[in-house]
C-alpha cells in the first residue's frame, strides 16, 4: 500500500513509521507532518536513505497541501497521528487545539472522499471517555465525556469522522489508546520530563497530590495495535487500546527517582491544573477478540528500557529544552 502517516515525525508516529518500514517492508510510507515543535525528524533520521520512506511537510488543515500529497504519492491508507497533543497547552490556547485536531481531520476526510481511500485511522485517545468511576471499564460505546480542551477537540474528530462512515460510506476506523510512553517522546510529557529533570538536577514537579492514575501502554504495542486495525479493522468501529498497568503519577516519578538514584527530595507538589481526570481505564476486549492483538511488553521492564532509552539519547532531547514547556 501507499500509506500517508500524517504526524509521522511526533513520537507515536515515528515509532509507527518504523514499525512499518521493519515489518511491511514492501509499503511505501509517506510521512506528512508540518514540524511543529514537537515534530522532529531526528526521530526518523535512520530511515532517511529508506527507499520506500518519503518526508512531505505540510498542514493537514491546508485543503491544498493535502490534496496535493494525495494526488502526487496515489494514497490509498490514512493513519492521522497529527494533532496537538499536550493538555496544559490546551488550556492555555484552545484554538491550535482545534485548528488541527477538529479542522485538520475534516480537512483529511474531505480528500480522502475525494479521492476515493481505501482506509482511514483516526488515532484517538481514552481522554474523550473522561475521568473512570473506580471498579469500571469504558467500552467503546461509553458516551464521550471529555474534560479539557484537547480531549474535546479529539473527541470531536472521532464523531466527525464517523458521521463520514454514516453519510458517505467511508472506511474509516478510530483507535482510542491508553497513555504510551517510550523513546522519541517529547520532554514535556510525565515520563520524558522527570528523567531529563532528574538527569538535569531540577525539580521534579507533580500535580496535585500525585495520586491521578493512568493505564501505561508501550508505544511498540500501540502500534501493533494501530496496525491490526490498518489492515483488518472494521469501516465504523472503535477500537479501544489499553495495557491494564494502573499506576499513579507519583509512582511512576518515584521509579525513575530510584532508577536514576536521584535524590527523592527533588520531588515538588504542584498546584494541580484545571480538571485533571483523577483515572482512565477502558475496555479493550474488543480487540482482542476481533483482532487477536494482545499487548506484550511487561510494565516494569518497558519502563526501565524507557527511562534507559533518555539517558543514553541526551544528544536527542538537550537540543529540544528550549521547546518544554515550563520546565
Amino acid at each position: 500500500m501507499n500509506i500517508l502517516v500524517t504526524g509521522g515525525a511526533g513520537f507515536i508516529g515515528a515509532n509507527f513509521i518504523h514499525y512499518l518500514l521493519e515489518n511491511y517492508p514492501e509499503d511505501r510510507i509517506v510521512n506528512f507532518d508540518k514540524l511543529t515543535y514537537a515534530g522532529n525528524l531526528a526521530n526518523l533520521a535512520d530511515v532517511e536513505g529508506n527507499s520506500q520512506y518519503y518526508f512531505v511537510k505540510g498542514d493537514i488543515a491546508d485543503q491544498s497541501a493535502v490534496d496535493s500529497v494525495f494526488s502526487a504519492w496515489q494514497i490509498e491508507a490514512v493513519v492521522n497521528f497529527a494533532a496537538e497533543s499536550h493538555v496544559d497547552r490546551s488550556i492555555l490556547n484552545p484554538n491550535v487545539f482545534i485548528c488541527s485536531n477538529y479542522v485538520g481531520v475534516s480537512t483529511l476526510l474531505n480528500a480522502v472522499k475525494r479521492f476515493w481511500v481505501h482506509k482511514f485511522v483516526q488515532i484517538s485517545t481514552d481522554e474523550v471517555y473522561g475521568s473512570t468511576p473506580s471498579g469500571n471499564l469504558f467500552t467503546e460505546t461509553t458516551p464521550l465525556n471529555p474534560s479539557s480542551p484537547y480531549s474535546a477537540t479529539k473527541a470531536g474528530a472521532d464523531l466527525l469522522a464517523l458521521s463520514y462512515f454514516k453519510t458517505y460510506g467511508l472506511n474509516v476506523s478510530i483507535t482510542r489508546s491508553a497513555n504510551n510512553y517510550g523513546p522519541l517522546q517529547f520532554p514535556e510529557k510525565l515520563i520524558p520530563l522527570m528523567v531529563t529533570n532528574g538527569l538535569l538536577g531540577k525539580s521534579l514537579p507533580v500535580y496535585g497530590d500525585g495520586k491521578n492514575v493512568r493505564d501505561w501502554l508501550n508505544v511498540a504495542d500501540n502500534c501493533r495495535a494501530i496496525n491490526a486495525v490498518l489492515r483488518r479493522g472494521k469501516a465504523g468501529q472503535i477500537y479501544n487500546i489499553a495495557a491494564h498497568n494502573y499506576v499513579e503519577n507519583i509512582q511512576i516519578v518515584k521509579k525513575i527517582v530510584e532508577r536514576l538514584k536521584v535524590d527523592d527530595s527533588k520531588i515538588s507538589y504542584v498546584t494541580d491544573r484545571p480538571a485533571n481526570d483523577q483515572l482512565y481505564a477502558i475496555d479493550d476486549s474488543k480487540i482482542h477478540h476481533d483482532l487477536g492483538w494482545q499487548p506484550e511488553i511487561d510494565f516494569d521492564e518497558g519502563i526501565n528500557q524507557t527511562i534507559d532509552w533518555y539517558v543514553n539519547h541526551e544528544q536527542w532531547w538537550r537540543p529540544l529544552l528550549s521547546g518544554v514547556r515550563n520546565r
